[in-house]
């Protein structure tokens, strides 16, 4: 337990003392043969409260992050593009997720690995690496990203809330009932869940958060493979074509023609590079970690870890789902079995998925938070309104810390981010848009760029040459997958009208 002098007053995680650490003491040649006499039982060796991250809080940050609503588009995905090209893909994926990712914890401390400045976010670590205005890019992409993940994860919530409404009318009318609703009311719900939780200060106040949201993720993961295996048995026969959906296929859009085809099969890339995006906030979710050892090395393995159990369960759910379902295979995966028995199971799964973006969401917001309260803060250091805490004693729960900017302005990110997914509801075209706009940028190119800016790897060397390859061939990946996810827009648009989406 840390115990010292000033413990209680630093344990406020005030603003005005936040702004006070920025400038970073350099390690010694001693401290960096001895990390440890650089770390004291309060405070870490930037000066700041202790970190008490470990290997298994990373993980569970990494899967809540990652086994998000993703993985209920995947079956439609796999779909797509067929038995052979779509598990491939999502293999391919997994492995540029991997390696990236590591190059990026690589660049969490500038310099040296061990000793070197500790670089706090995603932009800290653009910043010290590259600089300029790949800066300014960086943020703008990252935050534009993480805006829209709070929407497709909302439009997420309230399609299972109302698979929940629907599968019990279901199952009282014995599906004589079309049970259609709107999705408003339920988008309104989930958004009132996130304005009380958005209240919660930073990751290292959210740790029991993210492993709920970690558990229900495996809940609903493992309910929808099993449902699919269920219905294969059932079946007994396995759907789907080598080539994926056919030329010709009716669907709730329409009928796929060749044109049609193309599309969706480069909405797929989009989906699946979504399914695994967690790059945008693994800085963040590293800087949670205690060192030593160094934090590089705890957040390999619990990137590894949670990339291969990540992939087996996408494997699984996306294959099982498509040989379920075939060409009709639905957008989202626990939507499409029916409505019918077991309903209570496919409530349960439901739910587990509502419980799971709720911690999706504040663990993919934290970021944007904390930049904009950063910048605030910054910008009106004087401000009783954007600096002070107050304390409030809450019984049972202990003393919660309130900062009235904080208050106001997350709640109204919350009401924000509900109104457009009400406006704009279209579950697998914002799936696909955020997947293509954000996998380039966030988790190849600028991990790669700070990579070799640090390791000072020379113009045209085999390994320079190596990472360029990677890095030109994401790109060319995201820029089919926007087209295809903003063609897919279009075609959704015309049968839309502003807040009167039903299912």
């Amino acid at each position: 337990m840390c115990v010292c002098v000033y413990s209680q007053v630093e344990e406020r995680h005030d603003i005005r003392h936040y702004l006070q650490v920025e400038v970073q003491p350099k390690a010694s040649e001693s401290e960096a043969i001895n990390p440890q006499s650089n770390y004291s039982k309060c405070f870490d060796d930037d000066g700041r409260l202790k970190r008490t991250g470990t290997f298994w809080t990373a993980t569970s940050h990494i899967i809540t992050a990652v086994i998000g609503s993703g993985v209920l588009s995947l079956a439609w995905a796999v779909a797509q593009l067929g038995w052979v090209t779509g598990p491939i893909v999502m293999l391919l994926f997994a492995i540029v997720n991997l390696y990236t990712s590591n190059l990026l914890a690589l660049c969490y401390r500038t310099g040296d690995p061990v000793t070197g400045q500790r670089n706090y976010t995603y932009m800290d670590a653009v910043k010290a690496n590259l600089g300029g205005k790949r800066v300014m890019l960086c943020g703008l992409i990252q935050y534009l990203n993480l805006f829209g993940v709070a929407i497709g994860y909302t439009i997420a919530a309230s399609v299972s809330m109302m698979a929940i409404k629907r599968s019990n009318c279901f199952h009282k009318s014995g599906g004589k009932d079309p049970c259609h609703m709107s999705s408003n009311g339920y988008m309104i719900t989930f958004g009132i869940s996130e304005i009380i939780f958005s209240q919660i200060q930073d990751f290292s106040h959210m740790w029991w958060l993210s492993i709920v949201a970690a558990i229900m993720s495996f809940t609903y993961s493992t309910v929808g493979l099993g449902l699919g295996i269920g219905k294969v048995a059932v079946n007994e026969e396995v759907k789907g074509s080598l080539m994926g959906i056919s030329i010709g296929t009716v669907t709730r859009a329409g009928t796929v023609t060749a044109t049609n085809k193309m599309w969706r099969s480069l909405q797929a890339l989009g989906a699946i590079a979504f399914a695994y995006s967690f790059s945008l906030v693994l800085i963040e979710i590293q800087d949670t970690i205690k060192s030593p050892p160094a934090e590089h090395k705890t957040m390999r393995k619990a990137t590894l870890l949670s990339v291969i159990v990540t992939t087996v369960f996408y494997m699984l759910c996306g294959c099982f789902g498509y040989a379920a379902f075939g060409d009709e295979s639905p957008g989202n995966l626990l939507t499409g079995f029916g409505f019918y028995n077991p309903y209570w199971l496919l409530d349960i799964a439901n739910v587990a998925i509502v419980v799971h973006l709720i911690g999706a969401y504040q663990v993919f917001c934290q970021p944007l938070f904390a930049f904009v309260e950063k910048w605030s803060a910054q910008k009106w250091p004087k401000s009783d309104f954007v600096t002070a805490e107050y304390d409030i004693p809450i019984p049972f729960f202990g003393v919660y810390q309130v900062n009235f900017f904080r208050l106001v302005w997350r709640t109204v990110f919350v009401i924000l981010t509900t109104v457009i997914a009400m406006l704009m509801p279209f579950f697998n075209d914002v799936v696909g848009i955020l997947g293509a706009f954000g996998f380039w940028p966030l988790t190849v190119y600028f991990p790669v760029e700070m990579y070799i800016a640090q390791k000072k790897i020379g113009r045209w060397t085999g390994r320079w040459l190596g990472l360029q390859i990677l890095s030109v061939t994401c790109l060319f990946v995201s820029i089919a997958a926007a087209v295809g996810s903003f063609a897919g827009v279009v075609l959704d648009l015309k049968t839309y009208k502003p807040f009167k989406t039903s299912y």
